[in-house]
């Protein structure tokens, strides 16, 4: 068992890494979460709320009833379909009035079962509900696992774009279990890798390496490999978070790497399936190496070392292979919606080398849209 913490000023708590603590005993590990529901007189009334989706529903549901039962719990299910869609104003709607029927007090913790889709519309729910009730994160993929999970950024999506209505809202705790990854479909274990290289790009050149000789058994999910990635993923996030919890001071946004790129690939493919966020953030990332080098900031040499770690990922490495027709120019537009756009400039994560990611400020949509056109062009 790995207990990794994420230390803050005003809300700390830990992120228990630990293969079965919820798929064997969960309800055991988190006991002294659920206090306010065992004070409850009747035992009718020992319901705790779980947000899941259709996928983690069925495959996740009787072991979990099984476990709070040991506690003397049950689950009340609310289920919502996988994917972006329901990260909607209607979903968090129907949501926070299930809870509210529910009479969900503050005290309360409501469980996030699922993966980032899930967490974002869960904790989001708490964040404005009673203005601010408790919540469990118990990701199920590993892009949840190693990043969304951990931090407490919460949102839905609009029309304008993903994740503009949010808030911060941190977990009481984070339980992972990497036996759950045994039944992800192989294309979301890769995309949830895309996050795991992030981490390594941006601040850690020796788990770059590392991951350059056992990114394979990370992929394999092989036991030990597989949580010596997650819990060096989430050690890396919880410093950043702890040191800039609400991006005030510019340290957290070098968690976006790859992100600003990405969610512009992302908005071009309508947020589909037809380019996951792990997909889009590791082509992002394909992109800020190539512009970095561009720029002269890293060497050609870097800038293929991290393309070929993604490539040989099974990721997409070459923005022209993901078949967007639009021009660069299109695809820069979509950034003019990013959260970090402040005075009508937007910084961009770039590197200086494998594991040196910095905040450029004085980067040009219009060189962008520039540089974007000549990469989708490029075979």
């Amino acid at each position: 068992m790995d207990v990794v913490p994420v230390s803050l000023a005003g809300r700390s708590y830990d992120v228990t890494i630990k293969r079965g603590c919820v798929l064997d005993d969960f309800a055991h590990g988190a006991s002294e979460y659920f206090e306010s529901y065992r004070a409850k007189g009747a035992v009718k009334a020992r319901k705790v709320p779980v947000v899941a989706d259709t996928n983690t529903h069925l495959i996740f549901k009787a072991a979990l009833e099984q476990s709070l039962a040991s506690e003397g719990l049950a689950p009340d299910w609310f289920v919502v379909e996988p994917g972006e869609g329901a990260k909607s104003w209607a979903v968090l709607e129907q949501l926070t009035d299930w809870l509210l029927e529910l009479g969900i007090t503050r005290s309360d913790h409501v469980i996030a079962l699922g993966g980032g889709v899930v967490g974002d519309l869960t904790g989001f729910a708490c964040a404005v509900l009673k203005r601010g009730c408790e919540f469990i994160q118990i990701p199920t993929t590993l892009l949840a696992q190693v990043d969304s999970s951990v931090g407490g950024k919460t949102a839905i999506n609009t029309r304008a774009g993903k994740n503009l209505i949010g808030a911060f809202h941190q977990p009481a705790a984070v339980f992972i279990d990497p036996m759950v990854l045994d039944t992800l479909p192989d294309r979301e274990m890769r995309a949830g890798y895309a996050e795991v290289i992030k981490y390594a790009l941006l601040g850690d050149a020796v788990f770059f390496d590392w991951l350059s000789d056992n990114g394979t058994k990370v992929l394999a999910r092989e036991p030990d490999a597989l949580a010596h990635a997650i819990a060096t993923s989430i050690r890396a996030k919880a410093a950043i978070v702890a040191e800039d919890e609400r991006e005030t001071t510019g340290v957290r946004a070098l968690l976006n790497l790859g992100h600003t790129f990405g969610h512009a690939l992302e908005a071009e493919t309508g947020f589909s399936d037809r380019l996951l966020h792990g997909e889009a953030v590791a082509t992002g990332m394909v992109l800020a190496a190539q512009y970095s080098a561009r720029r002269g900031d890293i060497s050609q040499e870097d800038a293929k070392r991290a393309s070929t770690a993604i490539g040989d990922a099974g990721l997409p490495a070459n923005v022209a292979s993901l078949g967007i027709t639009c021009s660069g120019s299109a695809l820069a537009d979509h950034m003019r919606h990013d959260k970090k756009m402040e005075g009508g400039t937007l910084p961009f994560l770039l590197l200086k080398g494998i594991g040196q990611a910095y905040l450029a400020r004085d980067v040009e949509l219009a060189d962008i849209a520039e540089f974007l056109g000549e990469q989708l062009g490029a075979q």
